[in-house]
């Protein structure tokens, strides 16, 4: 039953870049109009293939109300969902997931080309999103029309699920299982060079907030610099991130860091000629495996105390496949090259696995994600459409 399906996928190969290309094309950045454009022209791919598609409009003002709502960085007046269903015949299901949300392209003058040309050179597509992770939602649905054009049907139901606000929280994926969608499985197809990602560590974004005394810097020892005041801050949070790195899970141990503690942004003062008076400090806190959140916030509070922490925007736990599921044996089983490990950021996954779905991360793409001039391989996706196209069946 899964030669048909192949060999429609192989026939379909120039559509496969063409949607990808599409795909690419749509400046999706997080918060945008573009966000929404993408999720309707993946119903309309789906719907004009006769595929049962269920399109919906995220209820915003209820769904970040919940308690347990992971958290969203960037502001939204709408946003969509939509998960595609082949019926299967009554076995376990399987979803593919796959966020349809990129981040800015930054300085444009780095890229050779336009962000969103999508332009192919050297058997690549390139463009903002190429990588993280269109060409992993490519590869999905593929698989997924392959085997509907094909005419056959997978033992259990496949769902695809084009997932936004992945980048700044997890806000589609959430809205996807709040309005009801589960699977016995599922597979994220983000970039992993076609390894397989068997577990998570979490990130937790962070802000500090140091105060100083301002006073003219031409008399500074009459004030006190918050800048240098935040200077043992962000010693302290060296050494937690040593302390909390010496011994790590095996799943882990490729990294050098395996849960990084960084400041990615840093403002103070007003005035070049004033002693800053506060430093706003921003970061990610990094979750190790199986630490429960309240843990890890209450381990950079310690670390940094009396100052207070305020968490905010994305907070994402960290999550594994469980070890009794044999859906990583399934993929390696049909991609032997495949090393298996977890990742140092935080991903969808551990909302999927929290609710009890074994879950990975398993798709193609190297290195580009965030980055100029940002590529995927065509082999790749295609390769990850023919496992995916084996998994299913």
């Amino acid at each position: 039953m899964t030669e048909p399906a192949l060999e429609a996928l192989h026939g379909a190969r120039d559509e496969t870049v063409a949607t990808l290309v599409d795909l690419v094309r749509i400046p999706s950045v997080g918060g945008t109009e573009a966000e929404s454009a993408v999720v309707h022209h993946v119903a309309e791919l789906l719907t004009a293939d006769g595929i049962e598609v269920d399109l919906w409009k995220i209820p915003l003002d209820e769904i970040t109300a919940r308690p347990d709502f992971p958290g969203m960085e960037v502001p939204r007046t709408e946003a969509w969902g939509v998960v595609a269903r082949l019926p299967g015949r009554g076995g376990r299901s399987l979803m593919l997931n796959g966020h349809l949300d990129v981040v800015p392209p930054g300085d444009r003058n780095a890229w050779s080309d336009d962000p969103y040309s999508g332009r192919m050179r050297d058997n690549h597509v390139y463009g903002r999103g190429a990588c993280d992770m269109k060409g992993g939602v490519a590869a999905a649905l593929a698989a997924l029309r392959a085997i509907n054009r094909a005419g056959v049907q997978p033992d259990g139901d496949l769902l695809f699920a084009g997932v936004i606000g992945e980048e700044d929280g997890g806000l589609g994926t959430y809205a996807t299982l709040a309005r009801g969608w589960r699977a016995d499985a599922c597979v994220i197809t983000e970039p992993t060079a076609l390894d397989v990602l068997a577990a998570n560590g979490g990130a937790l974004t962070f802000r500090l907030r140091v105060e100083g005394r301002s006073a003219h810097a031409a008399t500074r020892t009459a004030g006190h610099s918050a800048v240098e005041a935040f200077l043992p801050v962000f010693q302290a949070l060296r050494r937690l991130e040593a302390e909390r790195n010496a011994t790590v899970d095996p799943l882990m141990r490729r990294w050098a860091v395996a849960y990084p503690i960084e400041v990615g942004t840093v403002h103070a003062g007003d005035w070049a000629s004033t002693v800053p008076d506060l430093l706003v400090a921003e970061g990610r806190f990094g979750v190790a495996l199986d630490e429960p959140v309240e843990d890890a916030r209450r381990a950079l509070e310690e670390a940094v105390a009396p100052l207070p922490v305020q968490w905010w925007g994305g907070q994402f736990a960290s999550g594994r496949c469980p070890t009794d599921s044999d859906l990583v044996t399934r993929i390696t089983k049909h991609e032997p090259r495949a090393e298996v490990y977890g990742a140092p950021y935080g991903s969808d996954l551990r909302l999927l696995t929290a609710q009890g779905i074994p879950t990975v991360q398993y798709g193609p793409g190297e290195g580009f994600g965030h980055c100029p001039d940002e590529r995927v391989s065509i082999d790749q996706v295609l390769r990850c459409a023919a496992t995916l196209i084996r998994l299913a069946m």
